[in-house]
């Protein structure tokens, strides 16, 4: 199952064109704003597929039922780049718990790159559902790694994955070895450059919101 927002014409196109922006994405604050507000809409559109279960909330006239989520996904980020878009999904799941991962691409001498999952900072995922976000999908490596490694180590019930962009490739590699994930993306792009970069994408997501690395 994949959910594309764009499909649908809606005010986030606005937020997703801003950040694609060479110009207004040189604005750092607004290029973090912009991905927060992506994260809570696609969090917003993720919580129509969650299990509800109907409370009874006393007002000071009365007593109004009202279905709630049964569960509080925890939200998980692959640093650093994803942080803001994350944000956006704590905004609306504010009860949740959070993990944390470090994950990067390897290169080789060569040019070809293996994904190296540094450091998992998380509670327990099991029978949890979990989120994991990150700005952009590009090969799906660093995405189906972390999710590899996490289910080695926890039973989860419900598996998502949230990305602002992702590309044809990306969303390939991941229904092809997570198939119960359910994938929310922003947008798909069809092409890479050799360096595994989205086009048109948006660029380097984490130099944007952070600054360039040393």
């Amino acid at each position: 199952m994949i959910f594309v927002l764009n499909k649908t014409d809606t005010i986030a196109n606005q937020f997703l064109a801003e950040l694609r922006d060479a110009v207004i994405q040189q604005d750092k604050a607004r290029f973090k704003a912009n991905q927060e507000k992506l994260g809570g809409i696609l969090a917003y559109e993720l919580s129509k597929t969650l299990r509800y279960e109907a409370k009874e909330v006393a007002t000071p006239l009365g007593t109004a039922s009202i279905n709630i989520p049964a569960d509080e996904p925890v939200i998980g980020v692959v640093l650093r780049a994803g942080l803001p878009f994350h944000q956006g999904f704590l905004n609306f799941f504010d009860r949740s718990s959070a993990s944390f991962i470090t994950a990067y691409r390897k290169v080789k001498r060569n040019g070809s790159f293996v994904i190296q999952v540094d450091h998992i900072s998380s509670p327990s995922l099991d029978d949890q559902v979990f989120i994991l976000c990150d700005t952009m999908l590009a090969t799906g490596q660093s995405v189906v790694q972390v999710c590899k490694e996490l289910t080695a180590q926890y039973n989860i019930k419900e598996l998502h994955i949230a990305a602002v962009i992702a590309s044809t490739e990306g969303v390939a590699h991941v229904r092809a070895n997570l198939p119960k994930a359910k994938l929310w993306v922003c947008a798909v792009d069809d092409e890479m450059t050799s360096k595994a970069y989205i086009v048109p994408g948006l660029g380097d997501a984490g130099d944007l919101a952070f600054g360039e690395k040393a």
